[in-house]
């Protein structure tokens, strides 16, 4: 079972004692794990993994959760890594921030402490816990690519096929103006969605070698012909009307722009994975028609970006805290190594018509419910020659407001993409 009592055994088949950054059998008793998640969609199946490790766990390992809205734990949880009060378990979405816990030692390599995971996990996915070449975070929960999504009522009404290239894309606007269609929905208010056509255009135009450049802090790296392609390009499309005239008003924390594409207000949404379950909670009668497609992201033609690549958030990632005592980081590796993925946590995620990020379970989710997404999210992940976390998670934290800030104003016609780029290279 979970558990051995041998704490000999334990130290050597789950740690590989001689990686000695903890005392696995040491006479320290725990102060008391703890990890922090979030509050809604999803995370109840993170917590329900806690209560059942809880309730097997020797004296010791047991952990105390709490959780957070969102915006509450993005503004804590940097604090408190900082001044080296963070949980056993540090969550993250990686990119930036996890960076940021790398650079000030505050995290610990996994590299020799996760078992069998790494084998087990897609590598587009795994990858974004890797920070030079050793593992400082390890996928938690259910992948969140981000895809188009589509219904077929209204492409049929305006007489148009699915764009499967950005000039098809550029053709079909016109289109729906006939019908009194928007082609897209897009939350302009809440200005994150708007990265995702942005993310996309600029890898499809130039690769993920683009925004690596970004990430890394290269000067100037802002300005470069790929992300200048994909800001002109928004600003195209939204001054051509395809977001619809009042999309700078649209709230996607209200699921405003889900409400538009399921009415039928709408034919098309770039929108993450996170809101398909949306459509049956909401609009059932919408998810039940029929009308409900997707499919992958158009391809730029001449671009160098492969076609496979995408965007969105692999995962939320769990890090080992430094500064946790070595009974706490004990428990924490413990509960990577024999909970995290296995069979009732993935059964429990693929319930909830969520897909969790591991390989060779085809046969599970050809019977979940769901199943026609859920295999077209696994397809897309595991065929993935890159996935790229959002822009928002990847930059470093200090620079977040300001590059929802600068897009907003990109989207308001109140800066051109120069003016963004030369914003940008400014922080």
């Amino acid at each position: 079972m979970k558990k051995n009592n041998s704490c000999a055994v334990r130290a050597i088949g789950v740690f590989s004692a001689a990686a000695l950054m903890l005392t696995a059998c040491g006479g320290s008793e725990p102060d008391g794990a703890e990890a922090w998640v979030l509050t809604g969609d999803g995370w109840p199946k993170v917590e329900e993994g806690f209560d059942r490790w809880n309730e097997e766990a020797e004296e010791g390992q047991e952990f105390s959760v709490e959780s957070f809205e969102n915006d509450a734990y993005k503004e804590r949880i940097r604090t408190v890594v900082g001044s080296g009060d963070a949980p056993t378990l540090i969550m993250s979405w990686t990119g930036g921030a996890l960076l940021e816990y790398v650079e000030q030692d505050r995290v610990l390599d996994l590299t020799d402490h996760v078992g069998d995971l790494e084998e087990r996990i897609h590598e587009s996915v795994w990858n974004a816990g890797v920070v030079d070449g050793s593992v400082y975070a390890v996928p938690l929960n259910e992948l969140k690519p981000v895809a188009l999504y589509y219904n077929q009522a209204v492409l049929d009404e305006a007489g148009v096929d699915v764009p499967t290239t950005w000039s098809e894309v550029e053709e079909v606007v016109e289109a729906f103006e006939e019908i009194d269609a928007r082609p897209f929905a897009l939350a302009g208010a809440s200005v994150w969605p708007a990265l995702m056509w942005v993310q996309y255009l600029t890898d499809r135009h130039g690769g993920e070698e683009v925004f690596q450049r970004v990430m890394e802090g290269e000067e100037g790296a802002w300005d470069q012909e790929s992300i200048r392609f994909a800001l002109e390009e928004l600003k195209q499309l939204a001054d051509s009307g395809a977001f619809g005239e009042d999309f700078n008003a649209v709230n996607a924390n209200q699921n405003e722009d889900t409400r538009l594409f399921a009415d039928g207000e709408a034919a098309m949404m770039l929108q993450g994975s996170w809101v398909y379950p949306n459509f049956a909670r909401d609009f059932p009668e919408f998810a039940e028609s029929g009308d409900l497609g997707f499919t992958e992201f158009p391809a730029v033609e001449g671009g160098a970006g492969d076609p496979s690549n995408i965007v969105g958030n692999p995962a939320n990632f769990w890090s080992v805290s430094a500064d946790a005592s070595e009974a706490e980081q004990e428990a924490a590796l413990s509960f990577l190594s024999e909970e995290l993925y296995n069979d009732e946590y993935i059964d429990s995620l693929l319930e909830q018509g969520t897909l969790p990020p591991v390989k060779g379970i085809e046969d599970r989710i050809a019977d979940a419910e769901n199943s026609e997404f859920l295999e077209f999210n696994n397809t897309l992940v595991s065929e993935a020659n890159h996935f790229q976390l959002s822009w928002d998670q990847a930059v470093a934290p200090d620079d977040v407001q300001a590059l929802l800030d600068n897009l907003a104003s990109l989207l308001q016609g109140d800066a051109t993409p120069d003016e963004f780029i030369e914003a940008m290279n400014a922080l």
